[in-house]
């Protein structure tokens, strides 16, 4: 059975992805901070597994890691968190992520970014808006120079707590502004995992009119 580690596993996105995944016969393991959610992740078919990225080290990340197949950084600091976190999760918990991947040799490296990272940061962007920005700027930054890893970076607009329409508009930067659903986000990222033609690819996703799996061939 494959294996799929999520970083931040008691997201919408991640939980989505879960139940996914469990369909499709992979084990999805949910890293998640606080125990307490580990039964929703037991509930969406996957396997939790407490460890907070903004305390662990290297070592305990790779523990976790080894024998997985590919690896999903779904973390954030989520709304209300401040600027000093959208740094340690939103930058920092992604690089160490990646550095425990390398050292587990955990190839296949899916992260969810956002439009506006790897961009200039408007001047009249709120404080903790441009913060935000900056800490995905970076770890995309982080993670394009790791020749070891097949990484794709996965950049959603606007995202809705709607129904999946299964639709998409999925392409290499830049396309307009829109909004997309977490779960449609989830069946992209589904799609990634086994589309070993995105590594590399920097992509950007919004609600669009090509069926999720067209539209991942099509980028691949």
């Amino acid at each position: 059975m494959q294996r799929v580690i999520i970083a931040g596993g008691h997201g919408q996105i991640a939980l989505h992805l879960t139940r996914l995944l469990d369909e499709r016969g992979v084990q999805a393991v949910g890293l998640i901070r606080n125990p307490e959610h580990g039964a929703d992740v037991r509930a969406a078919g996957g396997e939790p597994a407490a460890i907070d990225l903004e305390s662990a080290s290297v070592e305990d990340v790779t523990a976790v890691l080894s024998g997985a197949d590919a690896t999903v950084f779904a973390a954030g600091a989520g709304p209300g968190s401040g600027v000093a976190r959208k740094d340690t999760v939103d930058r920092a918990a992604a690089v160490l992520l990646a550095d425990a991947a390398e050292a587990a040799g955990v190839k296949r490296f899916i992260q969810i970014s956002a439009f506006g990272a790897g961009e200039p940061i408007p001047d009249d962007a709120e404080e903790v808006w441009a913060a935000y920005l900056k800490a995905k700027s970076a770890a995309e930054s982080d993670l394009v120079r790791r020749g070891d890893l097949e990484w794709t970076i996965l950049r959603p607009g606007r995202l809705t707590d709607n129904t999946a329409t299964g639709l998409v508009n999925l392409a290499e930067p830049t396309i307009p502004k829109g909004d997309v659903t977490r779960e449609d986000v989830a069946l992209v990222i589904a799609e990634l995992l086994h589309a070993p033609g995105t590594a590399h690819k920097v992509l950007m996703l919004t609600e669009g009119e090509t069926p999720f799996g067209e539209a991942v061939e099509q980028v691949s």
